[in-house]
């Protein structure tokens, strides 16, 4: 049976695809379409950036807002002291009081770039759990929270079970990790009216856990809802690129990298992720995934503009879009291509074209450059490049030098005036 939601964002959710579960859809779209509905997602400051993984649900903060209800971003001050162990085949390394303020200082500019934050009804909140969760007396915590909770339980939700199962130890620090997140709903509910928890559908029983907390010590109706966990179609995590994590801050990852990585989609994925990361009609993002041939590139910029736009702004997709053009059409370097500048002390008599690979990010290592070279992946200003002992002087750098591996990256070198 279909379910046909009274409130727009229970709707747009259905709409475009960003629907995994939901503990009780009918309260919730019953509390959307009364009033405005405080939301929170929590995100842990385990690094100095946000990465695409995390664009999903920075876009149903979004249209939350955009359907009229008030966004929480609650930035885990507290609970990245712990780890959370959901999945992981490992403890988490520490991070310092020092290190997580940083990331968090880091995180906060992605935010502001999706979300208005400001005093009106539907203004988002930016919070962090160490507000409360800094101040906690542990023998009290454990007499008032502590026992609301079931071991038996909490050992049979499938991020902790899948650990068991593998033999790999859970430290009880990070066994903690479930009943802090579940405080933070019950405190964001008690201080602020918070009463929706969204996250990945991995974060299921941490959710349901904050509501059974809240409704046992508060007697307060909340709600949890999940966005399925995003695959690519050839089955890889999304967010992952050759070169590692897609970071959504400018400093970690150019506009041009992040532009580059939504142009080089699959076609099968085009339409989908244009229904999830744009805010182009569904009807539109249906029309571009479906089409084939050559003009599934024409939907893929259409999909790498559209969300440089809203993380970048407008002027960055279209300088990252023009230098592709120069690149890949005219075989040109392009000005906004990610660019090593080397002093005269570092090339000295000589620098390695290997190391240039491994430098510029074409390559994580000596021996992967080497690999790329021997299967005739790396270029050198347009042309093959199949000498891997090959040094460069100083004299090499008069005009900068494009290197490239494969036909879709590519980097310059230029000597630092």
């Amino acid at each position: 049976m279909t379910y046909h939601p009274k409130s727009d964002f229970i709707r747009v959710m259905m709409e475009r695809g960003f629907l995994a579960d939901c503990t009780d859809m009918q309260g919730l779209d019953d509390a959307m379409s009364k009033g405005v509905v405080p939301t929170y997602i929590g995100y842990d400051a385990t690094a100095a950036s946000l990465h695409v993984g995390h664009l999903l649900n920075i876009m149903m903060l979004r249209w939350l807002q955009k359907t009229g209800h008030q966004p929480i971003t609650l930035m885990g001050g507290g609970t990245t002291k712990v780890g959370d162990p959901s999945f992981r085949s490992e403890e988490r390394p520490l991070l310092g009081p020092e290190q997580i303020d940083a990331n968090i200082g880091g995180m906060q500019k992605v935010f502001s770039r999706y979300l208005r934050y400001d005093d009106s009804p539907d203004g988002a909140l930016m919070l962090n759990n160490a507000e409360w969760l800094d101040e906690l007396n542990y023998l009290d915590f454990l007499r008032d929270i502590g026992r609301h909770f079931s071991v038996n339980r909490m050992l049979s939700f499938e991020s902790v079970k899948s650990r068991l199962d593998r033999e790999q130890s859970l430290s009880f620090l990070e066994f903690n990790y479930m009943i802090l997140q579940a405080y933070d709903f019950l405190e964001l509910n008690r201080r602020y009216g918070c009463l929706l928890q969204m996250g990945g559908s991995d974060q299921w029983g941490n959710i349901i856990n904050g509501i059974d907390l809240t409704r046992r010590v508060l007697d307060h109706e909340i709600y949890g809802l999940t966005s399925p966990l995003l695959t690519t179609s050839d089955g890889k995590k999304m967010g992952k690129s050759q070169g590692g994590a897609v970071w959504l801050n400018g400093d970690m990852l150019s506009p041009y990298e992040f532009w580059q990585f939504w142009r080089n989609t699959t076609d099968a994925d085009v339409g989908r992720f244009l229904k999830l990361y744009t805010e182009l009609p569904v009807e539109e993002c249906e029309r571009l995934g479906a089409l084939d041939g050559s003009e599934i590139n024409d939907a893929k910029i259409r999909l790498a503009n559209e969300v440089t736009t809203l993380l970048h702004g407008a002027d960055a997709a279209a300088a990252a879009e023009a230098t592709a053009r120069e690149v890949f059409e005219k075989g040109g370097i392009g000005d906004d291509l990610p660019t090593l500048a080397l002093s005269p002390d570092e090339i000295g008599d000589g620098i390695s074209i290997v190391q240039l690979i491994v430098r510029s990010g074409l390559a994580k290592s000596g021996k992967e450059a080497k690999r790329l070279i021997a299967d005739n992946g790396a270029r050198i200003d347009d042309a093959p490049l199949t000498d891997a002992g090959l040094m460069l002087d100083a004299a090499a750098f008069a005009s900068p030098v494009k290197l490239s591996a494969g036909k879709k990256r590519h980097a310059l070198v230029t000597l630092a005036s």
